[in-house]
């Protein structure tokens, strides 16, 4: 049955569109931080449809309120009228955001939130001149193609923007990865401001940036780097766009939105992923002058629709009551640390590094700093015969990528643990049999 929908999907869908695994599996249900397959196989899962389960599966809060508004009869309105769900969420978002006057605006994913954030910083300084980091992913519609800096999901060369790239994001591989925390980040403001002063005119419309680098690999730049960068910029007038697409809602331990490990507030946040726990729903909360700022009419069709809103509202209130992020702080660290014990005996992990329940380890040939590919998909395959989902990334597709639901629990976590060390170690083997 399986092998007959992996054949349709390959007939029907295109080519581009990336599946995990030798064979692939369909999710047909899902309890707390566990799915099972059509097999009848059940999995933890540390990924969590790429962070967007960040509650877990079948969750009663959640589903209430989803069922509540389906028995109204109305799943869509559009944003012409009125929506209670989207008011309230909207007003909740603005008070967490930190913004000293914020608004909001929903979209249907954290590709059009980051697409409005460019739209917004780019007719407000009435510049297309935009900064990005290096190894950043942003979406994969056409403006935010043209800020990826990462080649593996670049798909077009084509944009409407005119993009400069700097260093910052990606430490492990960077040319000043062996300085200290402060002399990383001057030389990484050394370069933003080189780069403003040489590839661009000087009206920089805006530089668009993850705290923690999503698909590049969960790569953890220092605390205090966009606080720095943010100095530069004010003095150039360049407005700060923080895409927390995936570190949003807490899910890095230390904080609620991931820009607040530096130290700085963002003209305007990105978000989407999480806040839905699985509901397609995106948005942008932003200054009011910002967002304010355009002058043609414009809607969005299912952006903030009564469903996704009611639903989001929901997640949100329980992640809050919950105290979700203590929860991501606390096992995210136990996770790192034995991660971090784990490297210093098997020469197959080149990093460890994220931050609550947001985890890279990077894999690399032994005695090198080389990217093991083979390893990283080796190690997806072996970790789910033990019956764990893990991610993957990182520019060269040697990165784990660790994010369970953030409902995780600890005898979860340790069973995860052992798991991981284990499949790395024998993947290790491997490679030397």
């Amino acid at each position: 049955m399986t092998e007959s929908l992996l054949a349709r999907h390959r007939a029907a869908m295109p080519n581009w569109l990336a599946l995990y695994y030798e064979e692939p599996i369909e999710i047909v249900g899902g309890k707390g931080r566990h799915v099972t397959d059509a097999a009848g196989n059940t999995y933890l899962d540390f990924f969590a449809g790429i962070l967007t389960n960040a509650i877990g599966y079948d969750v009663a809060e959640i589903s209430d309120a989803i069922r509540r508004q389906v028995d109204t009869g109305i799943l869509h309105t559009s944003t012409l009228y009125l929506i209670r769900q989207q008011v309230e969420l909207a007003e909740q978002i603005g008070e967490l955001s930190g913004l000293d006057n914020p608004k909001v605006f929903f979209t249907g994913s954290g590709t059009e939130a980051n697409e409005t954030a460019l739209l917004l910083a780019t007719q407000y300084r009435r510049s297309n001149q935009v900064l990005a980091l290096r190894n950043s992913y942003h979406g994969r519609a056409f403006g935010t193609l043209g800020v990826t800096g990462n080649r593996g999901w670049a798909a077009s060369s084509l944009s409407p923007l005119k993009v400069s790239y700097v260093h910052g994001g990606y430490r492990y591989r960077s040319p000043f990865r062996d300085y200290s925390d402060a002399d990383y980040i001057a030389a990484c403001v050394d370069d933003l401001r080189e780069v403003i002063e040489t590839t661009t005119a000087g009206d920089v419309a805006c530089m668009i940036a993850e705290p923690i680098q999503g698909v590049g690999g969960f790569a953890t730049p220092p605390d205090g780097l966009f606080g720095a960068f943010a100095e530069v910029l004010a003095e150039y007038g360049i407005l700060l766009i923080s895409d927390e697409v995936q570190t949003g809602w807490g899910r890095t331990g230390e904080h609620f939105w991931g820009i607040q490990a530096h130290g700085v507030t963002p003209a305007a946040m990105t978000f989407a992923k999480g806040l839905g726990n699985g509901l397609a729903i995106g948005g942008v909360v932003a200054e009011a002058e910002l967002m304010d700022c355009l002058t043609a009419n414009s809607i969005s069709t299912f952006g903030g629709n009564p469903i996704s809103t009611g639903g989001a509202k929901a997640a949100l209130d329980y992640l809050l009551d919950h105290d979700l992020q203590d929860n991501a702080a606390k096992l995210g660290s136990r996770l790192l640390d034995g991660l971090r014990r784990h490297a210093g005996q098997c020469p197959l992990i080149g990093d460890v590094r994220g931050k609550g329940l947001m985890i890279g380890v990077e894999l690399v040939e032994p005695g090198s700093r080389r990217p093991a590919a083979a390893s990283a998909a080796r190690v997806m395959e072996l970790a789910k015969q033990r019956g764990l989902l893990v991610g993957k990334g990182g520019l060269h597709g040697n990165v784990l990528r660790l994010a369970p639901p953030m409902t995780l629990t600890e005898e979860e976590a340790a069973q995860a643990l052992r798991i991981l060390t284990e499949t790395i170690s024998l993947a290790g083997q491997e490679i030397h049999a």
